[in-house]
């Protein structure tokens, strides 16, 4: 049960190109005065936490809760895709604060997974949840985001801490060999962000172009999308196709590795904004191509989550877990 003697509290959610904060006022409140800050436009985390309290005209909460882009072991904290660095407890001592929560974003996006409802996903496929089943959590953005969600008894879950995006990639037919050869040659090993993530598009792009020795266009991850959703360039169309191929292969490992019944999520800043083409997709036919284990992944469902903070609601139900322990 939500402690009132607790709130108001801050949450937030802090990848390698935004931080989004918003405000949880009373327990069940929800949340209230959400805002976006690049990071790049500021020197740390604290600076641009600060800057929201001033900004909102907020006082200092008891309580906050960060999920960040970055694995959380211990209590020193340097971002993958930022140049971020802190102490979780000197950043504590410093804010004057009785909890400061840091948690890797995609735990954090994990424990919103229950309470998202209809209205905050959108299902690919066939499949149905099985009732106290794992679940489990991929998503494309800056990096690739990999996590699920345990139920252990009533409401509560635990979510699971990981960098499933840095496993290594596996190639499903010739063309994609051909174009992990090139990542290979590029990057040395060639983990699934490599090729499922924002910059991962453009590697795709460009591996392409040169398999078929074509010059690439200096095109950033909006621009190979963009012309691919237009058919504007027949590169960046297949570089799309295999980025959804390569997605549903990810999560149908994460799904026969953690068993989760209840359901793949997939979310992320890429796959809510390709709609009815992430659908068509070769995304749910990669999924299930699991040879004899198909039959098992085409009873599990995979929805796109395309509610606008859950990583934000994610990390108030962190939160509420601490009252309740």
């Amino acid at each position: 049960m939500t402690s009132p003697l607790k709130h108001p509290r801050l949450v937030g959610d802090v990848g390698g190109t935004n931080a989004r904060f918003a405000w949880v006022e009373a327990p069940g409140a929800g949340l209230s005065d959400v805002a976006s800050y690049r990071c790049a436009d500021h020197p740390s985390l604290e600076a641009v936490l600060c800057r929201y309290l001033e900004e909102r005209r907020k006082p200092l909460p008891a309580w906050i809760a960060i999920g960040i882009a970055n694995p959380v072991v211990g209590d020193q904290v340097q971002m993958t895709n930022h140049h971020w660095s802190f102490s979780v407890e000197a950043m504590r001592r410093s804010l004057g604060v009785e909890r400061l929560l840091v948690l890797n974003d995609f735990a954090a996006l994990a424990l919103s997974l229950p309470v998202l409802g209809p209205e905050g996903v959108r299902q690919v496929g066939a499949g149905a949840p099985a009732a106290d089943a794992p679940l489990a959590l991929v998503g494309p953005g800056t990096g690739l985001g990999v996590s699920g969600l345990l139920p252990c008894g009533g409401r509560r879950h635990v979510p699971l801490q990981g960098e499933g995006g840095h496993a290594t990639l596996a190639p499903f037919d010739e063309r994609e060999e051909g174009v992990l050869r090139v990542l290979r040659r590029r990057f040395g090993h060639v983990s699934a962000e490599r090729a499922v993530s924002g910059p991962g598009l453009v590697h795709l792009y460009t591996a392409l172009c040169e398999l078929d020795g074509v010059r690439a266009q200096p095109l950033e991850p909006a621009h190979v999308t963009e012309r691919a959703l237009q058919s504007r360039d027949g590169r960046c169309v297949e570089a799309l196709e295999l980025f959804c191929a390569f997605l549903g292969n990810v999560a149908g490992n994460v799904a026969l590795t953690l068993g989760a019944r209840g359901g793949v999520y997939i979310a992320g800043g890429i796959v809510p904004r390709l709609g009815e083409w992430f659908a068509r997709s070769r995304f749910r036919e990669r999924f299930e191509s699991k040879g004899r284990l198909r039959a098992y992944l085409e009873q599990i469902p995979t929805y796109v989550v395309c509610a606008p903070t859950p990583a934000l609601l994610g990390a108030a139900r962190a939160l509420e877990e601490l009252d309740a322990v």
